[in-house]
């Protein structure tokens, strides 16, 4: 059917194309007619060839009607990133003022989703029958979708005001006003930041936002007369904290600015206008008039402030405290350790840290203990908001913890609280992140809408990786408004790496498949400006196998692998190429459905064959396709591949010792470890096959210097399980210098134990230390602070090897006891032939070691020398230049 139809449509191009037909022969019921071939195209599946046709004869015949429409509108429905075949198709009837088929065309491009061309034109149409209500609404689509128009956002508001519609006018205002910031016209922004400070005052974030942008758009001066107006609207409304902290970013702006350092010493006077010391400390520090620079004065009387009886204060050795009394210069305190203590307020000032009530270490001082655990436990919001309001409303997960565990809440209760705290900072508006720290969190005073909250995360963001993830996220949440202007910010970021490139980067790569993903969901922004095909864009890469591996998110991957696919023919052999360099599923299961085996199973035994160059890609198939028929029928030995695994293996541990690409490597190494030896890979190989292939693999096996000796152990005693007479030439291994160590399960645990305890209390008391001590300033003299610090390093150094000791640490099977040689877990009788006396031994590991109760380590050198030896074998050991003689008597389990 489909050669057929597109038979049918080559005919009507060449008819076209010789009897030269006339744009007065057209109308829409012909266009009607070649919406029925299009139709018929989408259900055979054969949109493509109709596409590759169009764009053949287009290549010499530009102006072919049909050509363009078919072309054009196959191109909406598989969202390509370019809509120039109808733009020319339109513009060609529009200039012969066609309006019923004009009309047709651009409602038929509408059916795709927005597009600014198209609405443009329809208004065009609606003018020209004199349709002043059509020409409106096309305006409000338009204003959506077009985030560069700014005079028609301001019309449309005008309109809803004299309508008394506020709501819609404030909406549009806004758009006008962004819009105007970026055409640089300060007239139309002051204008419209007037009407808006009538209209929503109460939008203090709002137009925050905005003076940021009018210095970085304008200049200072300008945000700072803006400013200026808000700052008297916050004065009528009496919002004093405000009013505060717009007259200080005033004040950045312009030091020198009188009238502004004026009225915030009005506005503290105000606020602290029953404050038993404030005319005093306006005095001390020089806030009203005077030579000093008014920031450091502010900060200076805002430490004063805060020093009054009934506040609270902090003291590095006596903790939490309660100033008492304040008197002139002298100033009481009464702390839990230390009551009735008195020293003056310039030391006051400079050893203490002022505390506010719901300081949460004021809380832990004057609360119950069980109040404060049910109100966090209950309450996980409010806890939040205390914590990082605490740290001057800045503070990171790890900061929250040391708070609350275990003075407030347990390990165990905490593992599920920080599940529903996360949640809670991730979803509630009450809480944003940091602009410069994407770790940070902060509380809003006012609640976050959903679309600033996703904008403050994507400027925080560290890589365009990250920012593509808050996009996509952006776009997928119902209550975000995609026709904002934080999403056109976001989505201008990645257009503009598609507008400008001179050479295909991950960079513009990601930025393509982000942007043509986005014109999926939302068609109007295919008007961006944005020409380009994945074709040339694939074409233009040097190193697809490179891009392929630097492209860090899957999801992307799957997107740049799914283009290949669609858009290049010799997809199969680009898959092969880029398999081995990083290895996806989706490259096996299309290669599979589409009949490739031949293809596979080459790419397989390419991946075995080199597989110091293709560890990762050996390992995946080894784990994933082993049982596919296409993998069996490339035949590579069995053998072969586990030499291959345990080669891998070994290069991991050499490149983490000499730290290469450490986390990748140690993925790799914990892939292999748990292939070989957990999931008893190598243990079910030796069960079935003969001693000559045993010799071989196990030679290798001891060859991996890094491997846990346990499992070397382990590994042997499972062969001498199985052939009894089997000889180890060669391998008696040494435990001292391994990185391995093997445990019993109680020891484990109680290592675990401590470990948990130095990282949950130990380390976050003495962090408080260090903090309290930090406040005393003066490090050259500071006792404590040094003190605070080699504590510190004593802590982290022993939490790091008991870490590295738990890491490599292997419980030793109690049921594994090998009896037939001295090993790990076994009891074993000597006879000393020197004294003629019996002696027993406990053999175990060094965590275990008792030597007072005959408990010995393996890596002992007495461990050491009686370690594989079996019952009447005899071994000598230097003993304080004493030899010693020993025989093997008798060797049981130990457990």
């Amino acid at each position: 059917m489909s050669e057929a139809l597109l038979k049918n449509v080559q005919e009507m191009l060449n008819e076209e194309k010789w009897t030269r037909a006339t744009l007065s022969n057209y109308s829409a019921s012909q266009f009607k007619e070649l919406d029925t071939i299009l139709k018929e195209a989408r259900e055979g599946r054969f949109e493509n060839e109709l596409k590759k046709l169009m764009d053949e004869h287009l290549s010499h015949t530009k102006n072919s009607i049909i050509a363009l429409y078919l072309g054009g509108m196959t191109a909406l429905s598989q969202q390509i990133i370019d809509d120039s075949a109808m733009i020319s198709l339109v513009s060609i009837f529009l200039d012969n003022h066609k309006w019923v088929i004009v009309r047709y065309l651009c409602e038929r491009i509408l059916d795709y989703g927005e597009s600014k061309f198209a609405l443009r034109t329809l208004i065009d149409c609606h003018k020209n029958e004199n349709d002043e209500e059509g020409v409106f609404e096309i305006w409000e689509r338009l204003v959506k979708v077009d985030h560069e128009e700014a005079d028609l956002a301001k019309t449309l508001a005008e309109r809803f005001e004299k309508q008394g519609d506020i709501e819609n006018a404030i909406d549009y205002l806004k758009k006008a006003l962004h819009r105007y910031i970026a055409k640089h016209q300060f007239n139309n922004v002051k204008e419209i930041w007037d009407k808006l400070l009538g209209y929503c005052p109460e939008e203090i974030d709002f137009f925050l936002h905005i003076q940021k942008r009018v210095a970085k758009n304008f200049d200072e001066q300008k945000a700072g007369s803006l400013l200026k107006e808000m700052y008297d609207v916050c004065i009528k409304r009496d919002d004093l904290n405000t009013g505060i902290a717009v007259l200080k970013l005033i004040l950045d702006y312009d030091n020198d600015d009188r009238h502004a350092r004026r009225e915030i010493t009005e506005c503290y006077r105000k606020k602290y206008a029953d404050h038993s010391q404030l005319d005093d400390y306006i005095r001390v520090s020089s806030l009203a008039q005077g030579p000093r620079n008014v920031k450091e004065a502010v900060q200076d009387f805002e430490k004063h402030i805060a020093f009054d009886k009934g506040n609270f204060v902090f003291h590095r050795t006596w903790g939490v405290g309660r100033i008492g009394n304040l008197q002139g210069d002298d100033i009481v305190i009464d702390f839990s350790k230390q009551r009735g203590h008195a020293m003056s307020l310039k030391m006051a000032v400079n050893a203490l840290q002022t505390l506010a009530k719901d300081h949460i270490w004021v809380l832990k001082a004057v609360w119950k203990k069980e109040k404060l655990h049910e109100k966090v436990k209950a309450e996980p919001a409010w806890a939040l908001k205390t914590v990082i309001k605490s740290f001057g409303n800045s503070c990171d997960f790890k900061r929250i913890k040391s708070e609350l565990v275990p003075s407030v809440l347990s390990v165990s209760e905490w593992t599920g609280w920080s599940t529903k705290a996360r949640e809670i900072l991730k979803t509630d508006p009450s809480f944003g992140l940091n602009p410069d720290n994407i770790d940070l969190f902060i509380v809003r005073e006012r609640p976050i809408s959903v679309e600033e909250k996703l904008y403050n995360e994507f400027k925080a963001a560290r890589n365009i990786f990250e920012r593509a993830q808050v996009l996509q996220n952006f776009a997928s949440k119902k209550e975000a408004e995609q026709d904002s202007e934080y999403f056109n910010e976001m989505f201008d970021y990645f257009a503009a790496y598609l507008k400008s490139y001179h050479q295909v980067s991950e960079q513009v790569v990601v930025s393509y498949l982000l942007v043509k993903e986005l014109i999926g969901q939302y068609p109007y922004l295919v008007g961006a400006g944005i020409r380009i095909n994945f074709t040339d864009l694939y074409n233009g890469i040097e190193d697809a196998g490179e891009l392929f591996v630097n492209l860090k998110d899957l999801r992307l991957k799957e997107e740049f692998l799914k283009n290949i696919r669609l858009f290049i023919p010799a997809w199969p052999e680009i898959y092969i190429k880029l398999f081995p360099r990083c290895p996806i599923n989706t490259i096996i299961l299309h290669l599979q459905r589409e009949g490739y085996a031949d293809k596979l199973r080459a790419m397989a035994i390419n991946c075995f064959e080199n597989y110091r160059d293709y560890r990762e890609s050996a390992v995946w198939l080894f784990k994933n396709s082993s049982d596919e028929p296409w993998f069996k029928e490339a035949n590579i030995a069995y053998e072969k591949q586990l030499i291959a695994l345990i080669h891998i293996l070994d290069n991991s541990y050499r490149d983490i010792e000499n730290r290469r690409d450490t986390s990748e490597s140690r993925k790799l190494n914990k892939q292999v470890y748990t292939i070989l030896f957990k999931e008893n890979v190598i243990n079910n190989y030796f069960d079935t096959t003969n001693t000559e292939t045993i010799v071989r693999l196990y030679t290798f096996i001891n060859a991996v210097k890094d491997l846990d000796p346990a499992d070397k152990m382990n590994l042997r005693n499972r062969i001498l399980k199985k052939h009894p007479d089997f000889k180890f030439f060669g391998t008696e291994e040494k435990k001292t210098a391994s990185l391995g160590l093997l445990v019993t399960s109680e020891k484990l645990q109680e290592k675990k134990k401590q470990l948990a305890h130095i990282n949950e209390v130990d380390i976050p008391i003495n962090y408080k230390e260090l903090e309290a001590a930090r406040l005393h300033g003066d490090f050259k003299e500071n006792a404590e602070y040094h003190a605070a610090r080699d504590k510190q390093n004593q802590l982290t150094s022993l939490a790091s090897k008991l870490s590295s000791d738990i890491d490599r640490a292997k419980t030793f099977d109690p049921t594994q006891v090998n009896t037939q040689k001295i090993s790990f877990g076994t009891k074993v009788t000597l006879l000393n032939k020197s004294s003629n006396e019996k002696e027993e031994f406990t053999i175990l590991g060094p965590w275990e070691s008792d030597p007072k109760n005959h408990i010995i380590s393996y890596q002992s050198p007495f461990g050491e020398v009686i370690l594989n030896k079996a019952v009447g074998d005899e071994v000598e050991f230097l003993n304080n230049d004493e030899r010693i003689s020993y025989s093997v008597e008798k060797i049981s389990s130990a457990f």
